[in-house]
């Protein structure tokens, strides 16, 4: 029987998406011709504003060494990453105590974040938090805590946790604002509120959440965010971990070098260091201008197109996209906190009979779109979503079809924001469909771990 995907007809709705880099962008198709890419990979790294690229383009020639330099350049540089700093800032509405520090990433931000723990901190984390969340606090005290199956449950854990805690014991629970697998958003004002009863506090992982949703820090009540540039559409690896200074002031340099340290002195049994306060102490080495400036771009490009308007738009290519899945019987959306939970543009989803790496691959190949396959550096949640799905990386890239009731290793993810066309997305639906109805029309191989066309 022949799946047709049921779809809105009317796109006045959508709105157009933000002018990005790549817009025009063709690529070729293995069965012949070419057509324009459909970027659906927005929550590893989105296409970049052209609005940023043009800052970044007529800041360039000025480019010069930060702090300490004595020519107009240099001051010019640094007055440049002050700024960037201050729209940080800003952007996320930071206490008048709080600190701003630039980073190459979330993953550099949530590690510095441990670096920074006081001494006997006991760290609270879900098992379905992104590796980057999940990771650095190995060598720590630390309670993993379960997948919750609804929002008040995920409270309901960390309250559950938080009992015995100790108020006089540093506490510090980590929780994403967005699931990258699922888009699905948590209750982080809720499990702030939770934590400092219990008198801890709260890092959020906001790198799936501000390309998407203002975030506040205050109104979520959270003390530390970090999150990265090249997911909110600003290129040149910057991050940000942003919030209270007492950790970070009284804690060792993240790195020792220069920049962090104001005087050094040599002795007898080696050298004296007095370190830097402020974010200073912790961005030893040339800072990335260039970066910390095209993040700052990104923040003011959003907040002036408003994100009002980017949420509405956004939600509505979300619905839209949900429906046509939903229309091909062989889809299966991925969900966490139950279909009722609000999401942002992820959607992680298996597809009866396929490989994903090979769908994937067939999507690529065949339609022109690029979406990931895997398990995202969310291990564990795949798992969990999967049925707890069996570890066998080396089929990832096979095109074989699954057997009859053979469960799925890894998954699909689209993912799409403000820069997105209706069309886009809306070929993927289709593509999905027909590949469910009449399969790949190419050959595929496995090549290094991965399925590639056989040319």
């Amino acid at each position: 029987m022949s799946v047709q995907p049921s779809l809105p007809t009317t796109e006045v709705e959508y709105g157009d998406p933000l002018p990005v880099l790549g817009a025009d962008v063709t690529v070729p198709l293995v069965t012949g011709g070419e057509v324009p890419y459909a970027a659906l990979d927005y929550a590893a790294s989105s296409p970049v504003l052209r609005s940023v690229w043009n800052d970044v383009a007529s800041y360039v020639p000025y480019y010069g060494s930060v702090h300490r330099g004595a020519g107009y350049l240099s001051q010019l540089s640094t007055d440049l990453f002050e700024q960037s700093r201050q729209t940080v800032r800003e952007f996320l509405g930071c206490r008048g105590e709080d600190e701003v520090v630039f980073t190459r990433s979330t993953t550099d931000s949530l590690n510095m974040m441990a670096a920074i723990l006081p001494a006997g901190t006991r760290v609270y984390v879900f098992e379905t938090e992104h590796h980057a969340a999940l990771l650095p606090w190995r060598d720590t005290e630390f309670t993993l805590l379960r997948a919750p199956s609804t929002r008040h449950e995920a409270v309901e854990i960390v309250a559950e946790a938080l009992a015995g805690h100790d108020p006089e014991q540093p506490g510090l629970v980590c929780v994403t604002g967005a699931s990258n697998v699922t888009g699905e958003l948590w209750p982080v004002a809720e499990i702030s509120e939770v934590a400092h009863a219990a008198g801890a506090r709260v890092v959020l992982d906001a790198a799936q959440l501000v390309p998407h949703r203002p975030v506040d820090i205050q109104e979520l009540g959270v003390d530390y965010i970090a999150f990265s540039g090249h997911k909110m559409y600003a290129p040149f690896g910057a991050g940000v971990l942003a919030g209270r200074a007492d950790w970070l002031r009284e804690a060792e340099p993240y790195l020792a070098g220069g920049g962090a340290s104001r005087r050094v002195v040599r002795g007898d049994d080696g050298f004296s260091v007095e370190w830097q306060q402020g974010s200073a102490r912790h961005e030893a080495g040339s800072p990335n201008v260039v970066g910390a400036y095209a993040l700052a771009s990104a923040c003011r490009a959003l907040q002036s197109e408003g994100f009002d308007s980017l949420m509405a738009r956004e939600e509505a290519l979300l619905r839209r996209t949900l429906a046509g899945l939903a229309a091909i019987p062989q889809v299966k959306v991925l969900s966490l906190l139950n279909d009722s939970a609000p999401r942002v543009g992820v959607i992680s989803f298996v597809v009866e009979g396929w490989n994903s790496s090979h769908l994937a691959s067939v999507l690529s190949a065949e339609h022109g779109i690029g979406v990931r396959d895997g398990m995202f550096c969310a291990h564990p949640l795949v798992r969990n979503l999967l049925g707890n799905a069996p570890d066998q990386p080396d089929e990832c890239g096979a095109p074989e079809p699954l057997a009859p009731g053979e469960r799925p290793v890894n998954a699909v993810r689209a993912s799409f924001g403000a820069g997105t066309p209706v069309e886009h997305l809306d070929r993927l639906v289709a593509s999905v469909a027909q590949l469910a109805r009449d399969g790949a029309r190419w050959t595929y191989r496995t090549e290094a771990g991965r399925c590639v066309p056989v040319r």
